[in-house]
């Protein structure tokens, strides 16, 4: 008798969409993770699902500065990161300067399930 209650259930199970499952994936970054790139004056990841914009962001910290061998770490302050479709996008106010970043991201899909990330990066 319990054995058509779980097939039932095993069935339920294999009934549900594989994409109700999953958790959006990080497919690409600009500037990509340990890259050395020349001023950039914008960010932009793209995930593997649409992203929830209230939910999703990104922080920026510059690590490392030439010249200065004790520099600590120093927050981009005034960026605010945009979300449309599957793509987090970052306009900077200016290009950034020389040195070595950080950047750690967060983001929400449909699934309500948060996933982050970081990777670094170096501005020459």
């Amino acid at each position: 008798m319990r054995f058509p209650a779980l097939a039932a259930a095993i069935l339920a199970v294999a009934a549900v969409p594989a994409t109700a499952l999953a958790h959006p994936k990080l497919l690409s970054a600009t500037p990509a993770a340990n890259s050395a790139v020349a001023k950039p004056t914008s960010i932009a990841l793209t995930f593997s699902e649409d992203l929830v914009a209230p939910l999703s962001g990104i922080d920026l910290v510059m690590t490392g500065m030439p010249g200065m061998a004790n520099h600590q770490p120093m927050p981009i302050k005034g960026i605010t990161a945009k979300a449309k479709g599957k793509t987090m996008t970052v306009a900077l106010p200016r290009p950034l300067p020389t040195g070595t970043y950080q950047l750690t991201w967060h983001a929400v899909a449909a699934d309500q399930h948060r996933i982050e990330g970081s990777y670094s990066f170096t501005v020459r």
